[in-house]
């Protein structure tokens, strides 16, 4: 049984104490939730909420001009730890928030509410603000999603990256056509610029490697259709699928990699399909031209302006726009990694991230998820190794395997501890340990099943080799033992 203790505190700006507070300020409270996941298992969230006034530092802040100005002058002034949560409340007449806007989420570890109606009223609002910004039941439910029932599982549960230790990411341009397109891309300077503060920030999460290749002459493998009146092929989103595996096969960068790939394409069409767009399901063309793969990355189509004349000489030299790329796949790695922004209400404004290309509370969003899809995936590991050692009687566990187990065993209590005290950070990393640890012991090379046989095949296997030896080895035997008894029998001569 998980515990998700989330540490958080209410803060309340001059003019904005609601009229119904239970006691004087400050004061602490606890809100307990429970997320069912099946029949046997239960994850419980807690908020231990502390309530208290604004300090002089804090009501100068919030004295800015505007929301965003506010936010980064509060970031210095709060509890920075991970997985902790401050929420400033403003009054209900406050110029920070704009006209029709309740919540501002900033880019840190800190929102901005605008107080209104009772305390009722504000504590629903700060429980969906806090649900958006560490984790809800639909977070813990995908994170969990080997465990819950099919039916419960709503449709993009099973859209984000399991949990892993490090991951892959693959760029590949694909030019199917060189002989008239010459096309250059400048990635390593488009993946410093663009990627890397990135993976900078998710460093916490997981190790992250990155290379990037040019396939010629690799086609999607789905003819386009025409279309008169545009003038350009078309992709429609039921052919979208048929379109990765003839690709896929020619990436070969997942045959020989010990963690999950990310693949992301950028195809350049050939003359005779060009210009090629991808169209939704409604039939519109989709305006970033590109589709991803849950699991699995993206392609981009990228098509290239016909010459101006006929008689232009071939190849035509092509420079690749990384800016516009690199937007489309951040946006697709954000939806791989199950960061998307869309389920928000109108009345909530996201700061966006900028560079780093996610704020501080979906980090945090991104560890409680892996923590506790870590916890699940032990316990699955070390149940299935215990059940194969059950089945086989003389298997031999070395005694470094032993100590795996121990350790994956201590580690993940660990981290069950660490998260019922709030401390997301050693949780996660608690968790890591134990996977760490747990595979290392479930693959371990003299546990292989295949090394012990059953006593049955023992005997079907060498009772017909020693059977032929033992009939004459029996048989010799005995005639000794008879002639002995003889010879006892054989009375002996006196002299």
């Amino acid at each position: 049984q998980v515990q998700l203790v989330v540490p958080m505190a209410v803060v309340f700006a001059p003019g904005s104490v609601p009229g119904d507070l239970p006691r004087p300020l400050p004061f602490r409270d606890v809100q307990e939730m429970e997320i069912s996941v099946n029949l046997r298992t239960s994850v419980t969230s807690r908020y231990e909420i502390r309530y208290r006034s604004t300090t002089a530092q804090e009501e100068a802040a919030l004295a800015a001009a505007t929301a965003r100005e506010a936010d980064a002058a509060l970031y210095p002034l709060q509890d920075t730890t991970l997985g902790s949560l401050t929420m400033y409340v403003v009054p209900e007449t406050s110029s920070l928030l704009p006209q029709g806007i309740n919540v501002y989420v900033g880019k840190h570890r800190s929102a901005l509410v605008r107080a209104g109606g009772g305390l009722a009223a504000l504590q629903a609002r700060l429980r969906e603000v806090t649900q958006l910004m560490s984790f809800t039941a639909t977070s813990i439910a995908a994170a969990l999603s080997d465990r819950v029932p099919d039916g419960q599982l709503g449709p993009d549960a099973r859209r984000n990256l399991k949990s892993s230790l490090g991951y892959e990411i693959t760029f590949s341009l694909l030019n199917p056509d060189p002989k008239s397109h010459t096309v250059d891309w400048d990635i390593e300077g488009a993946v410093n610029r663009f990627v890397k503060p990135v993976l900078d920030k998710l460093s916490l999460v997981a190790n992250f490697s990155v290379d990037s290749q040019i396939l010629y002459y690799a086609v999607l493998g789905v003819t386009p259709r025409y279309d008169k009146e545009s003038s350009s092929f078309l992709l429609s989103a039921h052919s979208l699928p048929h379109v990765i595996n003839p690709v896929e096969a020619r990436l070969g960068s997942s045959a020989a990699s010990l963690y999950p790939v990310l693949n992301f394409l950028l195809y350049v069409p050939e003359r005779s399909h060009s210009p090629l767009y991808i169209q939704d399901k409604d039939g519109a063309p989709v305006s970033t031209n590109a589709f991803h793969s849950p699991r699995w990355g993206g392609i981009m189509v990228y098509n290239v302006e016909a010459p101006a004349s006929p008689q232009t000489s071939l190849p035509l030299h092509v420079d690749v726009d990384m800016a516009r790329v690199m937007e489309v796949f951040l946006a697709q790695l954000r939806l791989l990694f199950g960061l998307s922004r869309e389920e928000v209400p109108p009345e909530f404004l996201l700061e966006s991230p900028g560079n780093e290309g996610l704020a501080d509370w979906e980090l945090d969003h991104l560890l409680w998820a892996h923590t506790v899809e870590n916890i699940a995936t032990v316990s699955t590991t070390l149940t299935s190794l215990a059940q194969l050692l059950d089945k086989i009687g003389n298997i031999v566990i070395k005694d470094d395997v032993a100590s795996e187990v121990y350790r994956a065993v201590a580690s993940v209590q660990s981290a069950v501890t660490e998260l019922s005290l709030g401390h997301l950070l050693a949780a996660f990393q608690a968790s890591k340990e134990a996977v760490t640890c747990s595979e290392r012991a479930f693959f371990d090379p003299s546990l292989l099943h295949l090394l012990y046989f059953p006593d049955d095949q023992k005997f079907a296997i060498y009772i017909p080799l020693f059977l032929p030896m033992a009939v004459p080895i029996l048989l010799s035997l005995a005639k000794i033992v008879r002639e002995t008894r003889l010879r006892k029998k054989e009375p002996t001569k006196m002299d």
